[in-house]
């Protein structure tokens, strides 16, 4: 069931409509278990031969019992082990697939970057490598565009997926049972008049764009805010990414969207994927 931006009351008010609040402010609060967490980690990382817990506790600061509920926790999750002969712990398999992500990422943001410019200065307007974040559209790489009215700055927020271009163009390549599972569990919000917030219509829609190899987001986030979006594909033919122009919507006439923006942003999305071993006639199955 959808429902209105700002139509509900009690402390959990508009809870997914503040799902996309902008990560630019940083004075957040720190977490202490999380900071020791991390500090066990990079403890860890330098100790090739794993550490006993009086070792950690003596260079964490923490009580014993603090650190053996730390050292468990992170144990539980995978991310240290413990030899059950020394009773060292050391960092797990779990956290060097963090730093081959990482590794991924990195190389995606390094070849995007130079084409992501050439977009920038033929379209004139901001642009973004966006990928799927917890079912949430993250706007990582961007560069701003110089005119004077600009959309305000998406760098490090989380958008709701099915209505950013960003989003939608990643969520149409999904496979089925991962939308589904999206689906099921999605709350919709009317952001706005253009907003979709039914199912059946938003699979459609979704279903078009991954025959078109486009999204467009018409005011559907904010009034008056409008985006362009293509998938970007790594060497197997998954969707990992998408390039994004976003623009005041003043400026998105349809002449210009489907005879400057709509070729330049695709275009952008397959050099992209080509750099990352795309051959442009492979598509994973969804």
């Amino acid at each position: 069931m959808a429902r209105k931006l700002g139509s509900t009351t009690g402390e959990k008010k508009d809870d997914a409509a503040k799902a996309w609040v902008r990560h630019d402010d940083k004075s957040h609060y720190v977490i202490q278990s999380v900071v020791n967490a991390f500090d066990l980690l990079e403890l860890a990382a330098h100790a090739p031969h794993g550490l006993p817990i009086d070792t950690i506790r003596r260079k964490l600061g923490l009580s014993k019992d603090m650190t053996v509920r730390l050292a468990a926790t992170l144990e539980r999750r995978g991310y240290l082990e413990k030899d059950r002969l020394t009773e060292h712990f050391n960092l797990s398999l779990r956290t060097m697939e963090l730093s081959q992500t990482f590794i991924r990422q990195a190389a995606l943001f390094h070849q995007a970057r130079p084409l992501i410019a050439e977009l920038w200065q033929a379209c004139e307007e901001t642009v973004y490598i966006a990928m799927l974040r917890d079912n949430q559209c993250a706007y990582l790489d961007q560069l701003e565009t110089r005119l004077p009215v600009r959309v305000v700055s998406r760098f490090a927020s989380l958008l709701p997926a099915y209505c950013s271009a960003g989003g939608k163009a990643q969520l149409a390549y999904l496979p089925q049972d991962k939308l589904h599972e999206y689906l099921d569990g999605l709350e919709f919000v009317c952001y706005t008049p253009a907003t979709i917030v039914d199912r059946s219509r938003l699979e459609e829609h979704l279903a078009r764009i991954a025959a078109e190899g486009i999204a467009i987001n018409h005011e559907e986030l904010e009034t008056g805010v409008c985006g362009v979006a293509a998938p970007i594909r790594n060497h197997t033919g998954k969707v990992i990414a998408a390039v994004v122009v976003s623009l005041p919507a003043f400026r998105m006439g349809e002449e210009r969207l489907n005879d400057s923006l709509i070729p330049l942003v695709r275009e952008t999305a397959a050099r992209i994927s080509a750099k990352l071993g795309h051959s442009g006639d492979q598509e994973e199955e969804g």
